[in-house]
């Protein structure tokens, strides 16, 4: 089958314009003895948001780790099974795993700004990747980044002052700032929202709606109500399983797997 045109099996038709970003075949996560994920195959289409549900424990975010290898700094981690990023098999031995990360980067649920200046924060990835040629455009790239991420305005005139000093929804946008100064195809999301107040979720929020113009985003959320405002595709974990997938529309007013209903009708969860 040709990857790059695969469309989702459930739900309407979902943006077919769109080709496939980053495809997963049967993967299987083990950490020790426990089986985390249970043969998951998930097509994540490119300049889209794809929202990852379930209840906790369900593999939601063990999945999420897998897209840029998160998981092999887990000693006891497992990971079986083909994720494609373009075609290309991410888990290839020969595969460079920094490139990879700077293709497909992340933010966490908790802001993680690094202890140093707001510049410095967005800087960082740029320069020790080599995208910048000369002071010039690595001013040019922090910039671009800050205002991008919806946060120039707000910090313009303390750039050199600490990113740690940042109110909490500021320092998950500066952290949204780092990740796209790499210019990354795909940005993992772990509940970036779930530390925040409501008015900083929502203005995380539309940052997201405007991102996905340019960006392919994959986030893990609790919140249905934010995945139902942010996502294009939804896909609902179930102990280890994929339960279903498809347009969130539909998903959210008319599931095809049981478990979905009980779930998005707070059954369990």
């Amino acid at each position: 089958m040709d990857m790059s045109r695969a469309t989702f099996e459930k739900g309407p038709a979902v943006s077919q314009d769109k080709t496939i970003k980053m495809a997963s075949k049967d993967v299987t996560v083990h950490y020790g003895q426990k089986q985390a994920l249970n043969g998951i195959s998930l097509d994540i289409k490119e300049r889209q948001v794809t929202a990852l549900i379930g209840p906790s424990g369900c593999g939601k975010s063990t999945y999420l780790r897998c897209l840029n290898r998160m998981n092999d700094t887990i000693d006891t981690a497992k990971v079986d099974g083909k994720i494609l990023l373009d075609g290309e098999n991410i888990y290839d031995p020969d595969l460079d795993v920094v490139e990879l990360r700077a293709r497909v980067g992340m933010v966490f649920q908790k802001p993680n700004p690094f202890p140093k200046s707001i510049w410095e924060n967005v800087a960082y990835g740029p320069k020790i990747h080599g995208l910048a040629k000369n002071k010039d455009q690595l001013e040019e790239i922090v910039h671009t980044s800050l205002k991008r991420a919806g946060l120039y305005k707000e910090v313009k005139d303390r750039l050199d002052e600490p990113g740690t000093g940042l109110s909490g929804g500021q320092q998950q946008r500066l952290c949204i700032a780092r990740a796209i100064a790499v210019s990354p195809e795909v940005i993992l999301m772990d509940e970036p929202c779930s530390a925040l107040d409501p008015i900083a979720t929502a203005t995380v929020e539309e940052l997201i709606d405007e991102l996905k113009q340019n960006f392919t985003i994959v986030i893990v959320t609790h919140s249905m109500q934010q995945a139902a405002r942010v996502s294009q595709v939804t896909a609902m974990f179930h102990l280890g399983d994929l339960a279903e997938v498809g347009a969130t529309e539909k998903m959210f007013s008319n599931p095809d797997d049981k478990r979905t209903q009980d779930y998005i009708t707070g059954r369990f969860g």
